[in-house]
């Protein structure tokens, strides 16, 4: 089975990371996938988030996992990719009832494509992206929140904004 892991990944942290892992363990195939979103600002470009995922899953030797860049409709483009599933990560409550209508939402458009949840492990239930980014930018510790391959990148990176 080919799945999707689709977001913004501004940057990727270990809970992204964690989550891409277990599906690889899973999974024929896994495609992280950046998805443009208009609303959305993001603070690295898409070929830095190409090339900062691609790092990782080289350091963590994940064979069967690759990355695009795709835009419109994420249900549109996994169909498009000949991916089966939609896979998505859960932290709590709140993001399971956006995640729920998102899913179903997609089944109504394509009924092919499955939205796949996995449970955040509990020491990254509160990991985002921009919390990671917050505290780099005030100089504070992000090992342990990112990639090891990622930590000096990142915090260099944020210096400069």
């Amino acid at each position: 089975m080919k799945v999707c892991y689709p977001g913004s990944f501004d940057p990727i942290t270990n809970g992204h990371l964690d989550i891409i892992e277990r599906a690889a363990r899973m999974f024929d195939e896994v495609i992280v996938l950046i998805m443009r979103n208009p609303r959305k600002n993001c603070t690295f470009s898409e070929e830095q988030r190409v090339a900062m995922i691609q790092k990782v899953i080289d350091a963590h030797g994940l064979i069967n996992v690759s990355v695009k860049v795709g835009k419109g409709l994420t249900v549109n483009y996994a169909a498009s990719l000949g991916c089966q599933g939609i896979l998505r990560g859960i932290r709590a409550i709140s993001d399971y009832e956006f995640e729920l209508q998102q899913a179903t939402a997609n089944l109504s458009l394509n009924q092919n494509v499955e939205t796949l949840l996995l449970i955040a492990r509990p020491e990254y239930s509160f990991l985002s992206s921009s919390m990671v980014k917050e505290i780099a930018m005030n100089g504070g510790d992000v090992s342990g929140l990112l990639p090891d391959v990622l930590v000096a990148e990142i915090t260099e990176g944020m210096k400069t904004l």
